[in-house]
């Protein structure tokens, strides 16, 4: 069975050493580069090009960083533990990531990245894979009506799974649909 994850350079984010040894302790068949601040994760991101960048949200500005990975076309992976809410699942959809992970789920980070870049890499929608893997999770932790405050925005989501403008901005810097005319 192929690998995604096997030679994959990747940038781990997070203000915690812990999680950044569990993450290259779990993702072993990749190259990880870490950062433990906003300042150096930035400064990699400009330099660097990465094939996936794991962020957390808070301690190290990790929406800032989703924008400038978005902007810079890599794909990125929402981890986080103190900012698990229907809010900020919400804006990293909207800021252009591809996943949003609680870090509860961290001993299978290696199993939902390769379902993830497969479906990344296919072109399959990775939003939908989530949820179908975790929504009973999010429903658990945030009530079974969680999505009804914001019914426009997952009305449209669940449609469409087209969302927000990071998503189309890292389509439209992505030179295999830009060279089909896309």
């Amino acid at each position: 069975m192929k690998s995604y994850i096997r030679g994959k350079h990747i940038l781990a984010v997070d203000d915690e050493e812990d999680i950044l040894e569990t993450i290259e302790d779990i993702l072993d068949e990749a190259r990880i580069d870490r950062a433990r601040d906003y300042e150096t994760a930035s400064e990699k991101i400009k330099k660097t090009r990465y094939d996936l960048v794991i962020l957390d949200i808070m301690g190290v500005n990790g929406l800032q960083l989703l924008e400038e990975a978005t902007e810079r076309n890599i794909p990125a992976v929402m981890l986080t533990a103190h900012a698990v809410n229907p809010e900020t699942l919400m804006e990293s959809i909207r800021k252009g990531a591809i996943s949003y992970l609680p870090k509860e789920t961290l001993a299978d980070l290696d199993e939902f990245l390769e379902s993830l870049l497969g479906a990344h890499e296919r072109g399959e929608p990775s939003w939908k894979l989530l949820f179908e893997k975790l929504g009973d999770y999010f429903n658990e932790r945030f009530g079974e009506d969680w999505k009804e405050k914001d019914k426009a925005f997952w009305s449209d989501f669940s449609r469409t799974y087209q969302v927000g403008k990071g998503i189309q901005q890292r389509l439209a810097k992505d030179e295999r649909l830009r060279s089909m005319g896309v």
